[in-house]
């Protein structure tokens, strides 16, 4: 009996041994791919980083100059699709973890949608925002706001946020559901006990301890959001401005349409690839 005792425990260790040895390799695999990453692009873009690359327009054929535009149009097109998702995201999380039943027919119908629109591929956004904002409410707005002319019915920075907010909602709404369950439930029983309301409870208690879940999951749609590119190649991005944009129905540069362009179809890549590496270390 204790020989049979020791083999099972011996079979143990040398199970435990093979997966810690696995998942250490893993780890250690996935730490190298983004130090190599972070490496790769530090080394091919620090050289060309200066202050002249960051602040001025690009010149002769995207060799020379900066990305200042690039710079202007990825922070206001994020911005936008920030104060367009994240607000929606939250309410929509607070409703899920907060006021809906497992069992109802309306929840499960939005989890539904958050997991189609988070499998969606992005370029599917982008034909979306295509067909629906440029195709439909901007040429519908010429219509009636002015007299057919063309101002919303066409590629701008509006539609081209908006197709991002919708490309990133299920990011903000995963990432705050997540950060409001982690709340314990005995400090929502305490304040309800304590004569506050629902609502009482959830924006001094459970929206308070959830700010970093929150700050997460609008930096996490914040980040896809601005380097995606399939999404803005119909609704917004021009190669080359001159000029940065004035309103809403502007073009705008992007700093991840900027490297594509750069990358696929420079007529000298070797001569871009030092600025193709700069603008990727900018991003």
């Amino acid at each position: 009996g204790v020989e049979r005792v020791e083999r099972v425990d011996m079979n143990r260790n040398v199970k435990d041994t093979i997966v810690e040895g696995i998942t250490g390799v893993s780890v250690l695999l996935i730490i190298f791919i983004i130090v190599s990453i972070l490496a790769i692009t530090i080394v091919g873009g620090w050289p060309n980083l200066n202050w002249t690359f960051l602040s001025e327009f690009p010149r002769d054929g995207m060799t020379k100059g900066g990305i200042f535009p690039a710079i202007v149009g990825t922070a206001v097109m994020t911005i936008i699709m920030a104060v367009a998702a994240v607000p929606f995201g939250v309410i929509t999380a607070i409703y899920l973890a907060e006021y809906a039943s497992e069992k109802s027919i309306i929840a499960k119908t939005i989890r539904f949608g958050v997991k189609t629109l988070a499998v969606v591929p992005s370029i599917i956004f982008g034909l979306f925002g295509l067909g629906f904002f440029i195709g439909f409410i901007g040429k519908n707005m010429d219509g009636l706001l002015n007299a057919g002319e063309l101002r919303w019915g066409q590629p701008n920075i509006l539609w081209a946020s908006l197709t991002m907010a919708l490309l990133t909602l299920p990011v903000v709404i995963v990432s705050v559901e997540e950060a409001i369950r982690s709340i314990p439930r005995e400090m929502r029983e305490a304040s309800l006990a304590l004569g506050a309301t629902k609502w009482q409870t959830i924006r001094s208690v459970v929206l308070p301890g959830s700010v970093s879940g929150i700050l997460t999951g609008t930096i996490l749609a914040v980040s896809r959001g601005a380097g995606e590119v399939a999404p803005i190649l119909f609704t917004g991005a021009a190669y080359f401005l001159s000029e940065l944009p004035h309103s809403l129905n502007d073009q705008f540069m992007s700093l991840g349409y900027h490297i594509y362009i750069m990358s696929t179809q420079s007529s000298n890549v070797d001569t871009t690839l030092p600025i193709q590496f700069a603008t990727t270390l900018v991003l």
